[in-house]
């Protein structure tokens, strides 16, 4: 795959594919000052050998840790309500509207409604998460790339008839694929610290199951820092690297020759909204999702740079999971 924004960002459901598959776009950004985030997903939904079954999902919430209350809605429409590109990011669910500088819809579910009318900008080149090789692999089932780091979002959030008036809030624009959803995954983000505003971190750590047997724990990192990318992104690399969660609380580590990445991310449990994900190959599977978290690395390269970086409200951080014991209100 070529790093370019455009191949990042073109579609890989083909209508009527009988394998099943999910693909989404999703634009996330914090506030400049203030513990308040929002996140917006445009996702294609297709269930194993029924793509008459293909639907598209709008998912939209908002988090405000200063009240206490986070917001989310979400609409399903059918497949044929829905149009994506195949060259470039263009797509459109239902009434919602999405492309390479602007987005706009609403959703409803229950009491709560979200509308959005937003436009954002970005000159960083996209950010891989797996090595570039791993892209047109047969596995991982599950892939993830960044189109756009230090996306700057303006623009306007009605919450329940508040207006939330946004001016270069910091996040990204994301897409991920894939025939499954990875069995079990740790997720996260931070587009700026709060002591290091021009760093970036992506990272996951997950597990695979086959069959019975369920595979070590595995972590990919990749930090820009000072204008330079440290990657530990390889099959490999990720099976040496150290990487293990709970519900709230993660931690890993992972090292080269040339650099090592250590840190954790944590929010507590009301800092998550609790999401119900389809599953392409049937069930459904639980995202816990915070955009509020925290989190600190330390960073030492070998040839001389030493950082400690941290963020105390703008970490993304989402768990993956089929227990149901997390104590998170589902909430979509």
């Amino acid at each position: 795959m070529q790093a370019t924004r455009d191949d990042a960002n073109k579609t890989r459901y083909a209508p009527g594919q009988k394998q099943g598959h999910y693909e989404s776009y999703f634009l996330r950004a914090n506030h400049p000052a203030k513990p308040q985030a929002f996140w917006i997903r445009y996702t294609i939904f297709s269930p194993n050998d029924e793509p008459d079954k293909a639907i598209g999902e709008v998912w939209a919430m908002v988090f405000d840790k200063e009240t206490g209350k986070h917001t989310a809605a979400k609409n399903e429409v059918p497949i044929t309500r829905t149009s994506f590109s195949k060259s470039g990011l263009q797509s459109k669910i239902g009434d919602c509207t999405l492309d390479g500088g602007a987005l706009k819809g609403s959703a409803k579910t229950g009491g709560n409604e979200i509308s959005w009318d937003l436009v954002y900008t970005g000159y960083a080149p996209p950010l891989l998460l797996l090595a570039e090789k791993l892209y047109e692999a047969g596995l991982p089932k599950a892939k993830a790339c960044v189109p756009l780091p230090f996306a700057s979002f303006s623009g306007a959030i009605t919450v329940n008839d508040q207006e939330w008036k946004l001016e270069e809030w910091i996040g990204s624009q994301n897409h991920n694929w894939g025939t499954k959803h990875t069995d079990l995954y740790a997720w996260g983000q931070v587009a700026g610290f709060d002591n290091s505003p021009d760093s970036f971190l992506e990272l996951a750590t997950a597990r695979l199951k086959f069959g019975p047997v369920w595979t070590p724990y595995m972590t990919v990192v990749v930090l820009r820092h000072k204008g330079k990318e440290y990657a530990l992104n390889t099959i490999p690399q990720s099976l040496m690297a150290q990487g293990k969660f709970d519900y709230f609380t993660w931690d890993f580590h992972s090292k080269c020759k040339e650099f090592s990445i250590r840190g954790r991310v944590e929010a507590q449990v009301e800092d998550f909204v609790g999401l119900t994900y389809y599953n392409p190959p049937g069930g459904v599977k639980h995202c816990l999702n915070s955009k509020i978290a925290r989190c600190e690395i330390d960073l030492i390269d070998n040839y001389g740079e030493t950082a400690h970086l941290y963020t105390n409200n703008r970490a993304a951080f989402e768990i993956l999971t089929d227990k149901r014991d997390h104590g998170v209100k589902i909430m979509v």
